[in-house]
């Protein structure tokens, strides 16, 4: 489970990469544009398809590895 500030930077993220040219990889419903890259991005990371991990630092210095899946 992600927080709501990792899902918002992963959100920020995910869009920023829409906007440099990165491909869409679920399909839009109608009359949702594919240049609203924030919108784009919040559709995504609901379908659990956002390509990118969060790599946690717990206190006692590990690592915990998340995949973005909802």
């Amino acid at each position: 489970m992600v927080t709501r500030f990792e899902a918002t930077r992963v959100i920020g993220a995910r869009a920023l990469q829409l906007s440099l040219g990165a491909p869409v990889l679920i399909k839009l419903p109608r009359g949702v544009d594919e240049r609203d890259t924030l919108t784009v991005a919040r559709y995504e990371l609901g379908k659990g398809v956002v390509p990118i991990v969060i790599v946690r630092s717990l206190p006692r210095g590990e690592k915990e590895i998340v995949e973005i899946k909802l």
